[in-house]
């Protein structure tokens, strides 16, 4: 029953991730920045743990991929953001700790990862100090709705399903 609870979690999580970049994204450069899949890579990390995260983060970039809302660069920053954001979460234990990890996973290091894959299958010369700013913008921005989400959210009434990854 557990597994089923938190899978059913992991969908709500990506539909309110692919339904919000419909409605909440802005142009950066060439990459689109959406700060609702960073809320919620934030709020899946700090409920239900890094894995998931991980799981959540990439089903809703492929689904925004699929259906033309996003491009390749949704998966490093993404992935790496809400990694990082669930296993701070889980060493500290402090919220904080979760947007510091999505902050600094996709703005700086998915910032960079991203350039690589921005010349090989977008066909762009376009450098790390390009990509950082705007990826960076989105997360902070992001990670704080998530952050300010959870804050509504009363301790009791959170389910944690850490350690399930």
């Amino acid at each position: 029953m557990k597994k089923i609870y938190l899978l059913t979690l992991m969908a709500v999580f990506v539909a309110i991730g692919t339904l919000g970049a419909q409605f909440f994204w802005f142009p950066a450069g060439i990459a689109k920045a959406y700060p609702v899949q960073h809320a919620v890579n934030v709020m899946a990390a700090i409920t239900l743990g890094p894995g998931p995260a991980v799981v959540i983060a990439f089903m809703i970039g492929l689904l925004r991929n699929m259906l033309g809302l996003g491009t390749i660069l949704a998966f490093p920053g993404a992935v790496i953001g809400a990694w990082l954001a669930g296993m701070l979460y889980h060493w500290f234990g402090k919220k904080i700790w979760a947007i510091v990890g999505e902050s600094f996973g996709t703005g700086i290091i998915g910032a960079l990862t991203a350039v690589p894959l921005a010349n090989l299958f977008m066909d762009s010369s376009a450098g790390a100090l390009f990509f950082i700013p705007s990826f960076l913008v989105s997360s902070v921005t992001g990670a704080f709705i998530g952050w300010l989400v959870l804050l509504r959210v009363k301790p009791e009434n959170m389910i944690r399903l850490q350690g399930n990854y």
